[in-house]
């Protein structure tokens, strides 16, 4: 084999070995893709949709209402599998479900996102330090915090959905929903 050959196939494999690296820093610590398995988040997000994962995001800020966030479930539900919830009661918050709604703090919350209103009620409560109130899209169809019997604290949090990539056709940026200061009614 020529110097030339040997050469080559040399820097691809460095090539190959510095590019497996990155990707497996890149994986565990900033960025990872994710299948959406069920269809608690509907019509957010469909069956078998992918969706990328910013998992550095939550140590510079906290996150906010609205946010789409892939977390460990408490530990009481024994569930190895990770979850996909919307972010709506914030550590101090009063949320109570009634008249087939969501209220923060007593006031609505504007929720556009929804394809059909809630059929249930729960609370008041008060959403504890250093935890967080989520909520599947499906309200009617989702294991989320109404049923758990506990509180999804912080520390489980393993990032935040950004963007759809799979399918093609449906790729778009997630955003919070449309919450933001003003979807509580006043």
């Amino acid at each position: 084999m020529s110097k030339e050959v040997k050469d080559f196939f040399r820097e691809m494999i460095t090539i190959i070995v510095i590019a497996f690296i990155l990707a497996m820093i890149l994986r565990t610590f900033v960025i990872e893709g994710r299948i959406i398995p069920s269809g608690s988040m509907l019509p957010t997000l469909q069956l078998q949709d992918r969706v990328m994962v910013n998992k550095f995001i939550y140590h510079f800020k906290e996150p906010q209402r609205g946010d789409i966030v892939v977390f460990a479930p408490p530990e009481v539900l024994n569930s190895k599998d990770d979850y996909i919830k919307r972010v709506i009661g914030l550590p101090g918050d009063t949320v109570e479900m009634k008249n087939n709604q969501v209220y923060i703090n007593n006031k609505p919350l504007k929720e556009p996102y929804l394809a059909e209103p809630l059929n249930y009620e729960y609370g008041p409560v008060v959403v504890p330090d250093n935890c967080l109130l989520v909520l599947g899209d499906n309200r009617n169809h989702s294991f989320d915090s109404h049923m758990w019997n506990a509180w999804l604290t912080k520390d489980r949090i393993k990032g935040k959905a950004f963007v759809i990539y799979w399918p093609v056709k449906e790729i778009k940026l997630l955003d919070r929903g449309g919450l933001d200061e003003n979807t509580v009614n006043q």
